[in-house]
């Protein structure tokens, strides 16, 4: 079974708050970082776009249609939540052919903000990070107590699991992964999306028994660190003043499996711990490295980048942060809110 988001161990303590999140769209707001700029030249219209309520995937096909195009000439970096107002990139190929007037596109929950032009298709995963704005209603419990969690994630951040998004409905992404391993067919999209979940599956098993252990924001023996802001990895070495201040510094983080073919590359203690919370999960593990997927590494820690927060009201508390991509906002806020 998946393990739900809520019985994941926390690193702050029991949470001091209640609250309602997404009581509106306009309450979960998320502003794509792609980190570069646009050619200004190319066949691909590269298009910045506002959505409210909708899927990304939709807009991709509505975006196709309105501009006379197969879907495969639409390209985005990220699927952004639905329920929520979110602005992001998307790309649309148009070969030979003028811009439509992307001002008529003609649903009103969506809006394609500006355009230019731009050499490449967007490709998946091709951001730097996304901006949150996120407003909790309805807020109860111990205020103070709140104040110093939220001080406690911005000097030591949090752990930085994968979201229940990861695992579908109900989380049976991971269940239908199994299934798929024992030999049920599955169409190239999803198994795309099952792999992901039963990597992420292992992964979110290994980071909880760092969290119980107080060792998800510091090194074990035998660490491999994960640079910031790269999919870089390197290690095991012994843990010096070097590594310490690197550490502290937030340039590098303790790292956790996503799972693969091969040995991990951990050693000592780190090593240990997680060849025996991979053999919980060895179905996984074994179907991940017959679909020949790569021993990869990805941080246990999360460092929201300029965490801020004001309350609105007695009964509503605004929270605004920049998360890397890959991160999950919701895995922030479990720390503050029940």
């Amino acid at each position: 079974m998946t393990a739900p988001e809520s019985e994941l161990p926390r690193a702050h303590g029991t949470p001091p708050l209640t609250a309602e999140l997404r009581s509106t769209p306009e309450d979960f707001r998320v502003e794509e970082i792609l980190g570069y700029d646009a050619d200004g030249e190319g066949e691909h219209a590269l298009l910045w776009v506002e959505k409210r309520d909708a899927n990304t995937d939709w807009v991709a096909r509505e975006l196709a249609r309105f501009a006379g195009v197969s879907p495969m000439n639409v390209g985005y970096a990220g699927l952004k939540d639905r329920h929520a107002v979110t602005r992001q990139a998307f790309t649309v190929q148009l070969p030979g052919k003028a811009d439509p007037d992307w001002s008529a596109f003609p649903h009103a929950e969506v809006k394609v903000l500006a355009s230019t032009r731009h050499k490449r298709k967007l490709k998946r995963g091709a951001l730097r990070g996304n901006r949150f704005v996120l407003v909790l209603r309805n807020v109860r419990g111990d205020r103070t107590r709140a104040e110093e969690v939220l001080h406690n994630i911005v000097a030591r951040g949090v752990p930085n699991y994968f979201g229940e998004q990861r695992f579908g409905r109900e989380g049976g992404n991971v269940a239908q992964a199994r299934a798929m391993f024992a030999g049920r067919r599955v169409d190239r999209d999803k198994r795309s999306i099952l792999l992901s979940a039963a990597r992420s599956q292992i992964f979110n098993s290994l980071l909880a028994a760092r969290v119980e252990r107080d060792a998800w924001d510091k090194p074990l023996d035998g660490e491999i660190w994960c640079l910031a802001g790269s999919r870089s990895w390197f290690g095991p070495e012994p843990f010096d003043e070097v590594l310490a201040t690197r550490l502290a510094q937030g340039d590098i983080h303790p790292s956790g499996p996503l799972w693969g073919q091969g040995e991990p590359p951990t050693a000592a203690a780190a090593g240990e711990l997680e060849c025996t919370v991979t053999a919980q999960h060895s179905d996984l593990a074994e179907g991940l490295a017959a679909a020949r997927m790569d021993q990869e590494r990805r941080p246990l820690r999360l460092l929201p980048k300029d965490l801020l927060w004001r309350w609105l009201d007695d009964e509503a508390l605004e929270l605004s942060f920049e998360l890397p991509a890959g991160a999950y906002a919701t895995v922030v806020v479990r720390e503050l809110v029940a």
